[in-house]
């Protein structure tokens, strides 16, 4: 992925119902959702759910399809691979690595506070 397309899906992204819109089309699949079931799920007026899908279209994170008179909106799973793959391309410096590489998994050990507080004055 290049870097003007990656900053181009995460400022689709950056923006409240846009990123609930998409985690909801992740959420349900390649089947997608008629725009009608995406706003009576997330409350979101259709005037409104037009522009975000439109928005959202724009940045190739989601697809749309004919499916007789409506049109199912999917997300687009391969270009949310990219960026993520984009995002993470660098990480650990390039050796293979995972979620339980990451300091999150990682068991904290206990600090003595006295030692904590000498580190500190040091």
């Amino acid at each position: 992925m290049e870097t003007k397309s990656a900053i181009t899906a995460l400022a689709a992204l950056a923006q409240e119902s846009r990123l609930a819109i998409f985690r909801l089309l992740v959420a349900v699949g390649p089947e997608g959702l008629a725009a009608s079931k995406i706003a009576e799920e997330l409350e979101v007026p259709s005037s409104s759910l037009s522009f975000h899908l439109k928005e959202l279209s724009h940045a190739d994170l989601i697809v749309a399809r004919q499916d007789g008179r409506f049109i199912i909106y999917s997300a687009n799973f391969s270009a949310m691979n990219d960026l993520i793959g984009f995002l993470t391309e660098s990480c650990c410096g390039g050796n293979p690595c995972g979620p339980s590489a990451s300091p999150r998994s990682a068991t904290k050990k206990s600090v003595p506070k006295s030692a904590a507080k000498s580190v500190v004055k040091a």
